[in-house]
Protein backbone atom coordinates (compact mmCIF):
# COMPACT_ATOMS: atom_id res chain seq x y z
CA UNK A 1 0.00 0.00 0.00
CA UNK A 2 2.77 2.47 1.10
CA UNK A 3 4.70 1.72 -2.42
CA UNK A 4 1.18 2.40 -4.16
CA UNK A 5 0.86 5.60 -2.39
CA UNK A 6 4.78 7.00 -3.38
CA UNK A 7 4.43 5.57 -6.79
CA UNK A 8 1.29 7.89 -6.94
CA UNK A 9 2.87 11.03 -5.09
CA UNK A 10 5.71 10.44 -7.95
CA UNK A 11 3.62 10.44 -10.70
CA UNK A 12 1.60 13.45 -9.63
CA UNK A 13 4.60 15.39 -9.03
CA UNK A 14 6.50 14.35 -12.08
CA UNK A 15 3.27 15.52 -14.35
CA UNK A 16 2.96 19.08 -12.76
CA UNK A 17 6.93 19.37 -13.76
CA UNK A 18 6.32 18.08 -17.25
CA UNK A 19 3.13 20.36 -16.78
CA UNK A 20 5.21 23.45 -16.19
CA UNK A 21 8.16 22.00 -18.22
CA UNK A 22 5.40 22.31 -21.20
CA UNK A 23 4.36 26.11 -20.02
CA UNK A 24 0.82 24.63 -19.11
CA UNK A 25 -0.36 26.73 -15.99
CA UNK A 26 -2.63 24.45 -13.23
CA UNK A 27 -6.17 25.43 -13.33
CA UNK A 28 -6.98 27.76 -10.35
CA UNK A 29 -10.26 26.20 -9.09
CA UNK A 30 -12.30 29.57 -9.30
CA UNK A 31 -11.20 29.76 -13.09
CA UNK A 32 -12.18 25.99 -13.91
CA UNK A 33 -15.34 27.01 -12.10
CA UNK A 34 -15.96 30.19 -14.43
CA UNK A 35 -15.57 27.73 -17.60
CA UNK A 36 -18.07 25.48 -16.54
CA UNK A 37 -20.20 28.51 -16.39
CA UNK A 38 -19.57 29.39 -19.76
CA UNK A 39 -16.81 31.85 -19.76
CA UNK A 40 -13.36 32.79 -20.29
CA UNK A 41 -10.87 33.72 -17.89
CA UNK A 42 -9.72 37.27 -19.25
CA UNK A 43 -8.94 39.30 -16.00
CA UNK A 44 -5.57 39.02 -14.62
CA UNK A 45 -6.73 36.05 -11.38
CA UNK A 46 -3.57 38.03 -9.00
CA UNK A 47 -5.29 39.11 -6.00
CA UNK A 48 -5.28 37.36 -2.73
CA UNK A 49 -8.07 37.25 0.03
CA UNK A 50 -6.54 39.90 1.99
CA UNK A 51 -6.49 42.00 -1.18
CA UNK A 52 -10.52 41.04 -1.71
CA UNK A 53 -11.02 41.57 1.77
CA UNK A 54 -9.79 45.05 1.83
CA UNK A 55 -11.84 46.57 -0.93
CA UNK A 56 -14.74 45.09 0.13
CA UNK A 57 -14.14 46.89 3.82
CA UNK A 58 -13.04 49.92 2.33
CA UNK A 59 -16.16 49.48 -0.20
CA UNK A 60 -18.76 49.49 2.63
CA UNK A 61 -16.74 52.11 4.92
CA UNK A 62 -17.21 52.86 8.51
CA UNK A 63 -18.18 56.46 8.70
CA UNK A 64 -20.32 56.81 5.41
CA UNK A 65 -23.08 54.90 6.88
CA UNK A 66 -23.24 55.70 10.56
CA UNK A 67 -22.03 59.34 10.89
CA UNK A 68 -24.86 60.97 8.49
CA UNK A 69 -27.97 59.44 9.77
CA UNK A 70 -26.31 58.68 13.62
CA UNK A 71 -28.09 62.22 14.59
CA UNK A 72 -31.52 61.95 13.08
CA UNK A 73 -31.72 58.17 14.49
CA UNK A 74 -30.72 59.24 18.04
CA UNK A 75 -33.58 61.85 18.30
CA UNK A 76 -36.40 59.32 17.22
CA UNK A 77 -35.96 57.56 20.16
CA UNK A 78 -32.71 57.79 21.92
CA UNK A 79 -29.04 56.00 22.23
CA UNK A 80 -30.35 52.44 22.88
CA UNK A 81 -32.52 51.99 19.97
CA UNK A 82 -29.53 53.04 17.98
CA UNK A 83 -26.83 50.81 19.53
CA UNK A 84 -29.09 47.75 19.80
CA UNK A 85 -30.60 48.59 16.29
CA UNK A 86 -26.88 47.67 14.85
CA UNK A 87 -27.20 44.21 17.14
CA UNK A 88 -30.19 43.34 15.60
CA UNK A 89 -30.40 44.54 12.07
CA UNK A 90 -26.10 43.21 11.92
CA UNK A 91 -28.25 39.31 13.15
CA UNK A 92 -30.00 39.82 10.25
CA UNK A 93 -27.73 40.90 7.63
CA UNK A 94 -25.60 37.79 8.02
CA UNK A 95 -28.54 35.82 7.14
CA UNK A 96 -28.64 37.89 3.48
CA UNK A 97 -24.52 37.63 3.95
CA UNK A 98 -24.29 33.97 4.27
CA UNK A 99 -26.84 33.33 1.06
CA UNK A 100 -24.97 35.62 -0.84
CA UNK A 101 -21.52 33.39 0.31
CA UNK A 102 -23.31 30.30 -1.30
CA UNK A 103 -24.34 32.08 -4.22
CA UNK A 104 -21.06 33.44 -4.92
CA UNK A 105 -19.27 29.67 -4.29
CA UNK A 106 -21.16 28.53 -7.12
CA UNK A 107 -21.24 31.04 -9.40
CA UNK A 108 -17.56 33.25 -9.17
CA UNK A 109 -18.20 35.77 -11.99
CA UNK A 110 -17.40 39.32 -11.91
CA UNK A 111 -21.16 40.64 -13.32
CA UNK A 112 -22.12 38.93 -9.50
CA UNK A 113 -25.95 40.06 -9.21
CA UNK A 114 -26.51 40.32 -12.55
CA UNK A 115 -25.24 36.68 -13.82
CA UNK A 116 -26.50 35.72 -10.45
CA UNK A 117 -29.50 35.97 -11.40
CA UNK A 118 -29.51 35.10 -14.99
CA UNK A 119 -28.32 31.57 -13.79
CA UNK A 120 -30.60 31.11 -10.82
CA UNK A 121 -33.71 31.99 -12.47
CA UNK A 122 -33.61 29.50 -15.55
CA UNK A 123 -33.78 29.74 -19.37
CA UNK A 124 -37.14 31.29 -18.86
CA UNK A 125 -37.38 33.62 -16.11
CA UNK A 126 -33.77 34.27 -16.38
CA UNK A 127 -33.33 37.62 -18.68
CA UNK A 128 -36.67 38.95 -16.92
CA UNK A 129 -34.38 38.48 -13.36
CA UNK A 130 -31.18 39.69 -14.42
CA UNK A 131 -33.12 42.92 -16.23
CA UNK A 132 -34.37 43.45 -12.63
CA UNK A 133 -31.13 42.86 -11.21
CA UNK A 134 -29.12 44.98 -13.16
CA UNK A 135 -31.48 47.73 -13.09
CA UNK A 136 -31.92 47.99 -9.24
CA UNK A 137 -27.89 48.21 -8.63
CA UNK A 138 -27.78 50.91 -11.10
CA UNK A 139 -30.04 53.09 -9.50
CA UNK A 140 -28.72 51.60 -5.83
CA UNK A 141 -24.99 52.91 -7.40
CA UNK A 142 -26.06 56.60 -8.69
CA UNK A 143 -27.88 57.35 -5.71
CA UNK A 144 -24.92 55.88 -3.80
CA UNK A 145 -22.77 58.81 -5.86
CA UNK A 146 -25.62 61.44 -3.88
CA UNK A 147 -25.38 59.87 -0.74
CA UNK A 148 -21.08 60.86 -0.64
CA UNK A 149 -21.68 63.96 -1.64
CA UNK A 150 -24.50 65.06 0.98
CA UNK A 151 -23.05 63.66 3.45
CA UNK A 152 -19.56 65.02 2.42
CA UNK A 153 -20.88 68.30 2.12
CA UNK A 154 -22.47 68.14 5.23
CA UNK A 155 -19.24 67.01 6.96
CA UNK A 156 -17.81 70.54 5.08
CA UNK A 157 -20.23 72.41 5.76
CA UNK A 158 -19.51 71.94 9.80
CA UNK A 159 -15.23 71.72 8.89
CA UNK A 160 -16.39 75.82 7.77
CA UNK A 161 -18.05 76.76 10.55
CA UNK A 162 -15.90 75.48 13.45
CA UNK A 163 -12.51 76.48 11.58
CA UNK A 164 -14.62 79.96 11.22
CA UNK A 165 -15.23 80.62 14.59
CA UNK A 166 -18.39 77.97 15.61
CA UNK A 167 -22.11 79.05 15.50
CA UNK A 168 -21.70 81.09 18.74
CA UNK A 169 -18.94 83.36 17.47
CA UNK A 170 -19.74 84.01 13.90
CA UNK A 171 -18.38 81.42 12.18
CA UNK A 172 -19.84 81.03 8.61
CA UNK A 173 -22.50 78.31 8.08
CA UNK A 174 -22.99 77.68 4.25
CA UNK A 175 -26.77 78.15 3.31
CA UNK A 176 -28.45 76.03 0.77
CA UNK A 177 -26.85 77.44 -2.58
CA UNK A 178 -23.77 76.86 -0.92
CA UNK A 179 -24.61 73.58 -0.02
CA UNK A 180 -25.82 72.53 -3.16
CA UNK A 181 -22.96 73.98 -5.11
CA UNK A 182 -20.72 71.46 -2.52
CA UNK A 183 -22.41 68.63 -3.47
CA UNK A 184 -22.60 69.37 -7.02
CA UNK A 185 -18.56 70.11 -6.99
CA UNK A 186 -17.83 66.64 -5.42
CA UNK A 187 -19.90 65.09 -7.93
CA UNK A 188 -18.16 67.19 -10.85
CA UNK A 189 -14.57 65.90 -8.94
CA UNK A 190 -15.34 62.53 -9.09
CA UNK A 191 -16.71 62.59 -13.02
CA UNK A 192 -13.60 63.83 -13.91
CA UNK A 193 -11.04 61.85 -11.82
CA UNK A 194 -12.82 58.89 -13.21
CA UNK A 195 -12.45 60.47 -16.95
CA UNK A 196 -8.85 61.40 -16.76
CA UNK A 197 -7.16 60.13 -14.34
CA UNK A 198 -7.44 56.07 -13.56
CA UNK A 199 -4.13 55.60 -12.75
CA UNK A 200 -4.95 57.90 -9.57
CA UNK A 201 -7.74 56.45 -8.66
CA UNK A 202 -6.26 53.47 -8.11
CA UNK A 203 -3.52 54.66 -6.06
CA UNK A 204 -6.32 56.65 -3.70
CA UNK A 205 -8.30 53.36 -3.53
CA UNK A 206 -5.16 51.90 -1.57
CA UNK A 207 -4.96 54.97 0.77
CA UNK A 208 -9.01 54.41 1.49
CA UNK A 209 -8.23 51.20 2.91
CA UNK A 210 -5.78 52.25 5.52
CA UNK A 211 -7.38 55.59 5.75
CA UNK A 212 -10.54 53.97 7.26
CA UNK A 213 -8.57 51.42 9.21
CA UNK A 214 -6.29 53.44 11.03
CA UNK A 215 -8.63 56.46 10.70
CA UNK A 216 -11.70 54.37 12.32
CA UNK A 217 -9.10 53.17 15.18
CA UNK A 218 -8.05 56.41 15.55
CA UNK A 219 -11.74 57.85 16.20
CA UNK A 220 -12.95 54.59 18.23
CA UNK A 221 -10.38 54.89 20.81
CA UNK A 222 -9.41 58.63 21.20
CA UNK A 223 -12.95 60.18 21.43
CA UNK A 224 -13.87 58.45 24.88
CA UNK A 225 -10.69 59.33 26.01
CA UNK A 226 -10.77 63.16 25.39
CA UNK A 227 -14.68 63.51 26.05
CA UNK A 228 -14.11 65.30 29.62
CA UNK A 229 -17.14 63.56 30.86
CA UNK A 230 -18.48 59.93 29.62
CA UNK A 231 -22.16 58.83 29.73
CA UNK A 232 -23.50 55.49 32.01
CA UNK A 233 -23.72 52.65 30.37
CA UNK A 234 -27.42 52.48 31.80
CA UNK A 235 -27.80 55.90 29.14
CA UNK A 236 -25.88 53.78 26.61
CA UNK A 237 -27.46 50.64 26.29
CA UNK A 238 -30.82 51.16 28.50
CA UNK A 239 -32.31 54.96 28.21
CA UNK A 240 -35.14 55.91 25.58
CA UNK A 241 -36.11 59.01 24.78
CA UNK A 242 -38.83 60.21 21.83
CA UNK A 243 -38.65 63.80 20.34
CA UNK A 244 -42.38 63.93 19.40
CA UNK A 245 -42.17 67.89 19.44
CA UNK A 246 -39.13 67.54 16.75
CA UNK A 247 -40.20 64.58 14.60
CA UNK A 248 -44.10 64.73 14.88
CA UNK A 249 -43.88 60.40 15.52
CA UNK A 250 -45.58 60.04 18.63
CA UNK A 251 -45.48 56.10 18.12
CA UNK A 252 -42.79 54.73 20.62
CA UNK A 253 -42.90 50.92 17.30
CA UNK A 254 -42.79 53.42 14.62
CA UNK A 255 -39.88 55.89 16.27
CA UNK A 256 -37.91 52.71 17.16
CA UNK A 257 -38.54 51.61 13.20
CA UNK A 258 -36.97 54.83 12.06
CA UNK A 259 -34.08 55.02 14.77
CA UNK A 260 -32.97 51.63 12.90
CA UNK A 261 -32.22 53.40 9.22
CA UNK A 262 -28.87 54.38 10.77
CA UNK A 263 -27.64 50.60 10.91
CA UNK A 264 -30.08 49.10 7.84
CA UNK A 265 -28.50 51.86 5.72
CA UNK A 266 -24.88 51.14 6.84
CA UNK A 267 -24.61 47.36 6.56
CA UNK A 268 -24.59 46.53 3.08
CA UNK A 269 -21.95 46.62 -0.02
CA UNK A 270 -20.00 43.51 0.96
CA UNK A 271 -20.75 42.23 -2.44
CA UNK A 272 -18.00 44.22 -3.39
CA UNK A 273 -15.82 41.05 -2.70
CA UNK A 274 -18.36 38.67 -5.31
CA UNK A 275 -17.70 41.87 -8.17
CA UNK A 276 -13.70 40.73 -7.80
CA UNK A 277 -14.27 37.15 -7.99
CA UNK A 278 -12.71 37.08 -11.49
CA UNK A 279 -9.91 38.62 -10.19
CA UNK A 280 -9.01 36.56 -7.09
CA UNK A 281 -7.26 33.43 -6.55
CA UNK A 282 -9.50 30.52 -5.20
CA UNK A 283 -12.67 32.53 -5.57
CA UNK A 284 -14.90 30.25 -5.05
CA UNK A 285 -13.62 30.06 -1.98
CA UNK A 286 -12.29 32.99 -0.91
CA UNK A 287 -14.59 35.32 -2.45
CA UNK A 288 -17.68 34.05 0.31
CA UNK A 289 -14.73 34.10 3.08
CA UNK A 290 -14.40 37.89 1.90
CA UNK A 291 -18.41 38.39 1.98
CA UNK A 292 -18.56 36.88 5.36
CA UNK A 293 -15.62 38.45 6.83
CA UNK A 294 -16.46 42.19 5.55
CA UNK A 295 -19.71 41.54 7.61
CA UNK A 296 -17.79 40.62 10.45
CA UNK A 297 -15.32 43.52 10.67
CA UNK A 298 -17.63 46.05 9.78
CA UNK A 299 -20.03 45.14 12.61
CA UNK A 300 -17.56 45.22 15.33
CA UNK A 301 -16.32 48.21 13.76
CA UNK A 302 -19.16 50.03 13.04
CA UNK A 303 -20.80 49.08 16.57
CA UNK A 304 -17.23 50.37 18.31
CA UNK A 305 -18.07 53.65 16.28
CA UNK A 306 -21.32 54.11 17.55
CA UNK A 307 -20.60 53.43 21.27
CA UNK A 308 -17.69 55.63 21.09
CA UNK A 309 -20.05 58.60 19.73
CA UNK A 310 -22.76 57.57 22.40
CA UNK A 311 -20.70 57.29 25.13
CA UNK A 312 -18.92 60.60 24.37
CA UNK A 313 -22.53 62.91 24.94
CA UNK A 314 -22.18 65.54 26.82
CA UNK A 315 -25.40 67.25 26.36
CA UNK A 316 -27.98 65.05 25.10
CA UNK A 317 -31.14 67.59 24.26
CA UNK A 318 -28.08 70.94 23.26
CA UNK A 319 -27.11 68.61 20.18
CA UNK A 320 -30.05 69.61 18.41
CA UNK A 321 -30.13 73.13 19.78
CA UNK A 322 -29.61 75.27 16.77
CA UNK A 323 -28.10 77.87 17.99
CA UNK A 324 -25.02 75.40 19.61
CA UNK A 325 -21.38 75.66 18.30
CA UNK A 326 -22.69 73.60 15.03
CA UNK A 327 -25.96 75.06 14.13
CA UNK A 328 -27.14 71.82 15.86
CA UNK A 329 -26.93 70.56 11.71
CA UNK A 330 -24.66 67.48 12.53
CA UNK A 331 -24.23 65.81 15.61
CA UNK A 332 -21.22 63.88 15.19
CA UNK A 333 -19.97 66.99 14.51
CA UNK A 334 -20.94 68.30 17.79
CA UNK A 335 -20.02 65.61 19.85
CA UNK A 336 -16.81 66.21 18.53
CA UNK A 337 -16.48 69.66 19.06
CA UNK A 338 -17.97 68.84 22.89
CA UNK A 339 -15.22 66.77 23.87
CA UNK A 340 -12.39 68.59 22.49
CA UNK A 341 -13.76 71.69 23.96
CA UNK A 342 -14.33 70.35 27.09
CA UNK A 343 -10.80 69.15 27.90
CA UNK A 344 -8.48 71.50 25.31
CA UNK A 345 -10.83 74.32 24.99
CA UNK A 346 -10.50 74.46 21.27
CA UNK A 347 -11.70 73.33 18.69
CA UNK A 348 -9.03 72.14 16.65
CA UNK A 349 -9.14 68.54 17.49
CA UNK A 350 -12.76 68.53 16.00
CA UNK A 351 -11.67 69.97 13.03
CA UNK A 352 -8.84 67.13 12.63
CA UNK A 353 -11.30 63.98 13.50
CA UNK A 354 -14.05 65.59 11.21
CA UNK A 355 -11.56 65.35 8.10
CA UNK A 356 -10.88 62.07 8.34
CA UNK A 357 -14.50 61.33 8.08
CA UNK A 358 -14.59 63.73 5.18
CA UNK A 359 -11.83 61.71 3.57
CA UNK A 360 -13.98 58.90 4.11
CA UNK A 361 -17.01 60.31 2.33
CA UNK A 362 -14.81 61.53 -0.78
CA UNK A 363 -12.86 58.41 -1.34
CA UNK A 364 -16.59 56.38 -1.08
CA UNK A 365 -17.87 58.77 -3.88
CA UNK A 366 -14.93 58.24 -5.78
CA UNK A 367 -14.67 54.56 -5.69
CA UNK A 368 -19.17 53.94 -5.98
CA UNK A 369 -18.84 56.62 -9.17
CA UNK A 370 -16.23 54.19 -11.04
CA UNK A 371 -18.34 51.37 -9.88
CA UNK A 372 -21.57 53.03 -11.37
CA UNK A 373 -20.16 53.83 -14.60
CA UNK A 374 -19.48 50.54 -14.68
CA UNK A 375 -22.90 48.81 -14.15
CA UNK A 376 -24.24 51.25 -16.84
CA UNK A 377 -21.72 50.72 -19.32
CA UNK A 378 -22.20 47.01 -18.80
CA UNK A 379 -26.06 47.10 -19.22
CA UNK A 380 -25.62 49.79 -22.28
CA UNK A 381 -23.62 47.02 -24.11
CA UNK A 382 -27.02 44.86 -24.14
CA UNK A 383 -28.87 47.78 -24.99
CA UNK A 384 -30.50 47.84 -21.66
CA UNK A 385 -30.58 51.82 -21.49
CA UNK A 386 -31.82 54.30 -23.47
CA UNK A 387 -29.24 55.78 -26.08
CA UNK A 388 -27.06 52.81 -25.37
CA UNK A 389 -25.05 53.32 -28.70
CA UNK A 390 -23.57 56.54 -26.12
CA UNK A 391 -23.48 55.52 -22.80
CA UNK A 392 -21.23 52.16 -24.13
CA UNK A 393 -18.88 53.93 -25.71
CA UNK A 394 -15.00 54.45 -24.53
CA UNK A 395 -12.94 57.44 -24.09
CA UNK A 396 -10.34 56.82 -26.88
CA UNK A 397 -7.35 58.05 -25.05
CA UNK A 398 -7.99 56.95 -21.88
CA UNK A 399 -10.41 54.13 -22.76
CA UNK A 400 -13.17 54.29 -19.99
CA UNK A 401 -16.60 54.40 -20.19
CA UNK A 402 -16.60 58.69 -20.13
CA UNK A 403 -20.06 59.06 -21.17
CA UNK A 404 -21.60 56.80 -18.69
CA UNK A 405 -19.53 58.65 -15.81
CA UNK A 406 -20.96 61.38 -16.72
CA UNK A 407 -24.44 60.41 -17.14
CA UNK A 408 -24.61 59.05 -13.63
CA UNK A 409 -22.83 62.48 -12.73
CA UNK A 410 -26.05 64.18 -14.08
CA UNK A 411 -28.58 62.04 -12.74
CA UNK A 412 -26.82 62.51 -9.18
CA UNK A 413 -27.32 66.09 -9.64
CA UNK A 414 -30.90 66.15 -10.74
CA UNK A 415 -31.62 63.74 -7.24
CA UNK A 416 -29.38 66.76 -5.17
CA UNK A 417 -31.35 69.73 -6.81
CA UNK A 418 -34.32 69.40 -4.28
CA UNK A 419 -31.78 70.47 -1.51
CA UNK A 420 -32.59 73.92 -2.31
CA UNK A 421 -36.29 73.36 -1.04
CA UNK A 422 -36.80 70.11 0.68
CA UNK A 423 -35.11 69.54 4.07
CA UNK A 424 -35.26 65.94 4.03
CA UNK A 425 -33.02 65.36 0.90
CA UNK A 426 -30.70 63.05 2.23
CA UNK A 427 -33.23 60.70 3.63
CA UNK A 428 -34.72 60.26 0.13
CA UNK A 429 -31.19 59.75 -1.38
CA UNK A 430 -30.21 57.16 0.73
CA UNK A 431 -33.88 55.59 0.63
CA UNK A 432 -33.54 55.38 -3.15
CA UNK A 433 -29.80 54.28 -3.11
CA UNK A 434 -30.57 51.18 0.23
CA UNK A 435 -33.60 50.05 -1.97
CA UNK A 436 -31.63 50.09 -5.10
CA UNK A 437 -28.46 48.40 -3.85
CA UNK A 438 -30.34 46.31 -1.12
CA UNK A 439 -33.12 45.33 -3.46
CA UNK A 440 -30.67 43.93 -6.17
CA UNK A 441 -29.83 41.58 -3.32
CA UNK A 442 -33.15 40.06 -3.34
CA UNK A 443 -33.63 38.98 -6.77
CA UNK A 444 -30.44 35.80 -7.21
CA UNK A 445 -31.60 35.20 -3.68
CA UNK A 446 -35.00 34.27 -3.99
CA UNK A 447 -34.20 32.85 -7.62
CA UNK A 448 -32.10 30.21 -5.42
CA UNK A 449 -34.99 30.08 -2.61
CA UNK A 450 -37.72 28.69 -5.39
CA UNK A 451 -35.00 26.51 -8.02
CA UNK A 452 -35.27 22.98 -7.97
CA UNK A 453 -32.30 22.00 -5.63
CA UNK A 454 -31.28 19.32 -8.08
CA UNK A 455 -30.56 22.01 -11.12
CA UNK A 456 -28.01 23.72 -7.84
CA UNK A 457 -24.47 23.06 -8.74
CA UNK A 458 -22.57 24.19 -5.46
CA UNK A 459 -19.55 25.36 -4.32
CA UNK A 460 -17.34 24.68 -2.20
CA UNK A 461 -19.49 27.01 0.50
CA UNK A 462 -22.72 24.85 0.47
CA UNK A 463 -25.39 25.39 2.82
CA UNK A 464 -27.75 21.98 2.41
CA UNK A 465 -31.09 21.69 3.92
CA UNK A 466 -30.29 24.97 5.49
CA UNK A 467 -30.02 27.07 2.04
CA UNK A 468 -34.15 27.69 1.73
CA UNK A 469 -34.55 28.98 5.68
CA UNK A 470 -31.96 30.95 5.23
CA UNK A 471 -32.44 32.84 2.24
CA UNK A 472 -36.13 33.01 3.23
CA UNK A 473 -34.99 34.96 6.10
CA UNK A 474 -33.10 36.81 3.94
CA UNK A 475 -35.44 37.77 1.45
CA UNK A 476 -38.06 38.61 3.71
CA UNK A 477 -35.45 41.02 6.09
CA UNK A 478 -34.36 42.83 2.46
CA UNK A 479 -38.34 43.29 1.65
CA UNK A 480 -38.65 44.67 4.96
CA UNK A 481 -35.71 47.32 4.60
CA UNK A 482 -37.33 48.09 1.61
CA UNK A 483 -40.42 49.11 2.68
CA UNK A 484 -39.31 50.90 5.67
CA UNK A 485 -37.07 53.47 3.50
CA UNK A 486 -40.07 54.38 1.61
CA UNK A 487 -41.85 55.54 5.07
CA UNK A 488 -41.84 59.48 5.90
CA UNK A 489 -39.20 60.63 8.44
CA UNK A 490 -40.97 63.53 9.72
CA UNK A 491 -44.75 64.87 10.32
CA UNK A 492 -46.90 66.60 9.43
CA UNK A 493 -45.94 65.41 6.25
CA UNK A 494 -45.14 69.11 3.70
CA UNK A 495 -43.62 70.02 1.36
CA UNK A 496 -40.69 70.72 3.12
CA UNK A 497 -40.62 67.13 4.81
CA UNK A 498 -41.84 65.08 1.96
CA UNK A 499 -40.05 61.75 1.32
CA UNK A 500 -39.77 62.28 -2.46
CA UNK A 501 -38.07 58.36 -2.71
CA UNK A 502 -41.34 56.20 -3.40
CA UNK A 503 -42.73 58.97 -5.98
CA UNK A 504 -38.91 59.02 -8.04
CA UNK A 505 -38.52 55.07 -7.23
CA UNK A 506 -42.00 54.32 -8.60
CA UNK A 507 -42.16 56.85 -11.68
CA UNK A 508 -38.12 55.06 -12.36
CA UNK A 509 -39.09 51.70 -11.52
CA UNK A 510 -42.94 51.93 -13.76
CA UNK A 511 -41.09 53.15 -16.97
CA UNK A 512 -38.60 50.17 -16.34
CA UNK A 513 -41.26 47.96 -16.20
CA UNK A 514 -43.22 49.30 -19.07
CA UNK A 515 -40.51 49.11 -21.46
CA UNK A 516 -39.44 45.87 -20.61
CA UNK A 517 -43.18 44.56 -21.07
CA UNK A 518 -43.84 46.47 -24.90
CA UNK A 519 -40.06 46.26 -25.78
CA UNK A 520 -37.17 45.22 -23.77
CA UNK A 521 -38.44 41.28 -23.27
CA UNK A 522 -37.96 39.99 -27.22
CA UNK A 523 -34.24 41.27 -27.07
CA UNK A 524 -32.95 41.56 -23.87
CA UNK A 525 -31.62 38.07 -23.13
CA UNK A 526 -29.35 38.44 -20.07
CA UNK A 527 -25.48 37.76 -19.99
CA UNK A 528 -23.95 36.11 -23.23
CA UNK A 529 -21.61 33.17 -22.13
CA UNK A 530 -18.08 33.65 -24.55
CA UNK A 531 -17.17 29.60 -24.73
CA UNK A 532 -19.06 26.73 -24.98
CA UNK A 533 -19.29 24.48 -22.21
CA UNK A 534 -19.30 21.15 -21.48
CA UNK A 535 -19.50 21.28 -17.93
CA UNK A 536 -22.59 22.96 -16.85
CA UNK A 537 -25.97 19.89 -16.90
CA UNK A 538 -28.06 22.35 -15.62
CA UNK A 539 -30.59 24.22 -17.49
CA UNK A 540 -29.61 27.27 -16.89
CA UNK A 541 -27.60 29.81 -18.62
Amino acid sequence: MEEIEERWYFDLKGSKEAAEGAGIREMDSGEKRLNELGYKQELRREMTLFKTLAISFSTMTLFTGITPLYGSSLRYAGPASVVWGWVVVTFFTWFVGIAMAEICSSFPTTGSLYFWAAHLAGPKWGPFASWCCAWLETIGLIAGIGTQAYAGSQTLQSITLLWTGTNKDGGYFAPKWLFLCMYIGLTLIWAVLNTFALEVIAFIDIISIWWQVIGGMIIVIMLPLVALTTQSASFVFTHFEMSSETTGISSKTYAVILAFLVSQYSLYGYDAAAHLTEETKGADKNGPIAILSSIGIISMFGWAYILALTFSIQDFNYLYDPMNETAGAFVPAQILYDAFYGRYHSGTGAIILLFIIWGSFFFGGLSITTSAARVVYALSRDRGIPFSSIWRKIHPKHKVPSNAVWLCAAICILLGLPILKIDVVFTAITSICTIGWVGGYAVPIFARMVMPEQNFNPGPFYLGRASRPVCLVAFLWICYTCCVFLLPTLYPIRWETFNYAPVALGVALGLIMIWWVFDARRWFKGPVRNIDSPYDKSEHF
